[in-house]
C-alpha cells in the first residue's frame, strides 16, 4: 500500500508542481471551452490524454522508444501554443463539434508527447528495476487525478467568469487562450536547441 501511495503522489504533484507548470497550462488550454454543461466531453477529454500519455510512458519506460528529452521540451510548448490557437482560430466553433473533436484528438496526440516529458521522471522513480507495469499505472492514476483537479478548476473559475463577472464565453476562450500562449512564448523560446 505504501508503494501505491507514493506512486499516486508522485504522479500527483508533479503535475500540479509550479515548477513544471506546462502541463496545467495544456490542461487549461484543453479546458477552456468547456463548462459544466459538458461534462462528457470533458471526460473523453481526460481520459484521452490519460491513454496518451500513458502509452508513451510506458514506451518510454520500457526502453521501446526513446526520444531526446530536447525534442521533448521543445514539443511541450508547441503542443500548448497550437492548442490555445486552436480555441483563437475555432472560436465561433466552441460549442460545436469541430472544435470539441479537434480537442479530442489534442488531448490523445499531444498527450503522447506529453506522456514522453513524465517518462524520464518516472525512470528516476523506479530506476533498475524490472517490475516497472505497476507503478507506472500508479503514477499515471496520480497524474489522472490531478487532471480532474486542473480542469475542475478551469470549469468553476470559467463558470464564475461567465456567470457572476458576465463574460461573454467568446471572451473567457480568447483571454485565457491568449494568457497561455504570452506565458508559453518564453518557454518555447528556451527550449529552442539548434
Amino acid at each position: 500500500m505504501d508503494n501505491f501511495v507514493f506512486y499516486v503522489r508522485q504522479g500527483l504533484f508533479h503535475v500540479l508542481d509550479w515548477n513544471a507548470y506546462d502541463h496545467i497550462l495544456f490542461l487549461i488550454a484543453l479546458a477552456v471551452i468547456y463548462d459544466f454543461r459538458n461534462i462528457k466531453n470533458i471526460i473523453w477529454l481526460i481520459t484521452l490524454f490519460t491513454v496518451g500519455h500513458t502509452l508513451s510512458l510506458i514506451l518510454a519506460a520500457y526502453n521501446i522508444v526513446e526520444i531526446s528529452y530536447k525534442w521533448i521540451e521543445f514539443l511541450i510548448p508547441v503542443t500548448i501554443i497550437i492548442t490555445a490557437l486552436a480555441n483563437i482560430i475555432f472560436i465561433k466553433n466552441t460549442t460545436k463539434n469541430t472544435k470539441t473533436n479537434i480537442n479530442l484528438l489534442f488531448a490523445l496526440f499531444f498527450g503522447l508527447i506529453h506522456g514522453f516529458g513524465f517518462s524520464s521522471y518516472f525512470k528516476l522513480l523506479v530506476g533498475t528495476t524490472n517490475n516497472k507495469f505497476v507503478p507506472l499505472l500508479e503514477f499515471a492514476l496520480g497524474v489522472e487525478l490531478a487532471q480532474i483537479i486542473i480542469v475542475t478548476i478551469v470549469l468553476i473559475v470559467g463558470f464564475i467568469f461567465q456567470n457572476i463577472f458576465r463574460f461573454s464565453k467568446r471572451d473567457w476562450v480568447l483571454i485565457i487562450s491568449s494568457i497561455v500562449i504570452g506565458i508559453v512564448l518564453p518557454i518555447l523560446k528556451e527550449a529552442v536547441f539548434w
